[in-house]
């Protein structure tokens, strides 16, 4: 950049800050739900994160314009709205399996959701105006106030850590190596607050030559990030568990066709019968020894049918399994039929050699939080809901590593996908996600959801399997590298093998958000402290 641009750049920046800032009313807050809007396109399926360098500059503008607390909170809810209006919009897809009797809750799901998230995004910008911070201050403490909430976004009434601005590196593999150090969490701080500097560009409080070497210094350190990330993949081994061969089980079965009652065995047939066809690659491999397939690809309750357990042992490899979701229902203790979302291991003589239930159901999909104010069932149960299992195990199953199985979105939380206490003797070796994004056909949740699996792989350095029922399905390593994939909404198979785990954990696997907590006190104090200097 010439000496003339760096100096003409600014002040079009103060201009542009200065015309942002005098916005009122409803056009304030427009251009708030705007910019929130555009930094959704930052996520997965667009993956155009440079676009947050104009995002958060703009909110921060925006933010300079407020005169109370409560613009303030106003100017960082419309961000939030905006950007989980567009980025979950997909969620309201669910309802149209069965819109006769969901209806009602279209509004709920379209606009409810994102009214809710904003919150958290609110209370953000809340804090950081509050603090008033100084100069480049104010953006540590800007950056650090929005990971502080988005922590607490995927913590509080069970969480939603959905769509966090670290994801948006999952395309650039190389930078997504830092969350095996400080997590997503961490890795969406660094993201805004680098991406937020060039705000600095247009404050008069911080000289030009300051705000510029200080952008560079935010561009370089993900740079740095990048080539570090860059080595560690050029290190990273191919090694994979032997004499084990996955064979992913991809059906494409509608939704609406999923649970229908003259569909059910037709469905189970067709996934039978891709089970033992031939191999789609031409190439010679080692024969298939486990079969796996989604959630729930079962829809019978299969610890009441024998024939039906006998038929899937006929299709499972020799010495090996067929690993499945299923619906499991027992009596509770009244004699109550309790119902939970399962995984199911069944041998060749259709025996049950393994079973895992779902610990972290999905409110309102499997489980009513309000049923007191809403009579109705949840959506995903056909109007029966969910029991949860308990929290993440670490399974045995015959000839594999031992694994830590996830249904659906159990695999969304970072750092709780793995068992709490395990030792170098119990600890997981992968983790296998089972799911049915059916409900959200060809929209942008399937993709955001294997984005962000494919990160926890890369958190706890550990392989990941997944299998979907109408797609992504796929094998990532403990890198992130995709090694087997069948696309969204494609009918067939992949045989694949099972990489090996890191022979250590991760920082990330070790201290979990430790990390991410040091580096957000450590922004929280640069900030006060810049602010105490001005």
């Amino acid at each position: 950049m010439t000496a003339t641009e760096m100096t003409t750049t600014p002040a079009r920046l103060g201009r542009l800050s200065t015309g942002l800032a005098g916005l009122t009313g409803w056009r304030r807050l427009l251009a708030a739900a705007g910019f929130g809007g555009l930094a959704t396109l930052a996520l997965p399926p667009a993956d155009a994160v440079p676009l947050l360098l104009i995002a958060f500059p703009g909110l921060l503008w925006l933010l300079d314009g407020a005169r109370t607390k409560r613009q303030a909170f106003a100017v960082g809810w419309f961000f939030g709205f905006g950007h989980h209006l567009l980025g979950l919009y997909w969620i309201s897809a669910a309802l149209f399996t069965d819109i006769e009797r969901f209806w009602w809750a279209l509004p709920l799901s379209a606009a409810g959701l994102p009214i809710l998230l904003a919150m958290f995004t609110g209370f953000a910008t809340l804090l950081a105006w509050t603090l008033k911070g100084r100069g480049v201050g104010r953006i540590f403490l800007f950056a650090a106030s929005w990971a502080l909430f988005e922590w607490l976004r995927g913590h509080v009434f069970t969480g939603f850590p959905w769509n966090l601005i670290g994801y948006g590196w999952t395309g650039v593999l190389p930078v997504l190596q830092g969350v095996s150090l400080i997590g997503i969490y961490g890795l969406s701080l660094l993201t805004v607050l680098v991406a937020s500097l060039p705000a600095s560009l247009a404050d008069a409080a911080v000289p030009r030559r300051r705000a510029w070497g200080i952008l560079a210094a935010g561009l370089a350190l993900f740079a740095a990030l990048g080539a570090w990330g860059g080595l560690r993949l050029a290190g990273a081994s191919d090694a994979t568990v032997s004499d084990v061969r996955l064979r992913l089980v991809q059906p494409a079965i509608d939704q609406r066709l999923k649970w229908a009652a003259g569909e059910r065995v037709r469905n189970v047939q067709q996934q039978m019968e891709l089970s033992v066809a031939p191999a789609t690659d031409s190439a010679p491999a080692e024969p298939v020894t486990h079969v796996i397939w989604a959630e729930t690809a079962v829809p019978l309750f299969l610890d009441q049918d024998a024939r039906l357990r006998q038929a899937l042992g006929s299709v499972t490899p020799p010495g090996g399994l067929l690993i499945t979701g299923v619906p499991r229902m027992e009596a509770g203790p009244e004699g109550e039929p309790l119902y939970y979302n399962s995984l199911a291991a069944v041998d060749g003589s259709g025996a049950v050699t393994g079973r895992f239930d779902k610990f972290h159901l999905v409110p309102f999909g499997e489980y009513m939080p309000l049923r007191r104010w809403l009579p109705v069932g949840a959506i995903a149960g056909n109007g029966a809901e969910f029991s949860a299992g308990p929290g993440p195990v670490s399974l045995d199953l015959q000839g594999l590593p031992p694994v830590s199985p996830l249904i659906c979105y159990e695999v969304i939380f970072p750092g709780a996908v793995l068992p709490a206490s395990h030792d170098g003797a119990t600890r997981p070796r992968w983790m296998l996600n089972l799911t049915n994004d059916a409900w959200y056909g060809n929209t942008a949740g399937p993709y955001q959801h294997f984005a962000i699996a494919r990160t926890r792989a890369v958190e706890e350095g550990m392989p990941l399997v997944r299998v979907a029922n109408t797609g992504i399905s796929g094998v990532v390593d403990s890198h992130g590298r995709i090694t087997a994939m069948l696309p969204l909404g494609y009918r067939g198979v992949v045989d694949a093998a099972l990489p090996e785990a890191l022979p250590t954990p991760t920082l990330y696997g070790r201290v979990g958000d430790g990390a991410f907590g040091l580096l957000l006190l450590t922004c929280f104090a640069m900030g006060l402290r810049a602010r105490h200097r001005s």
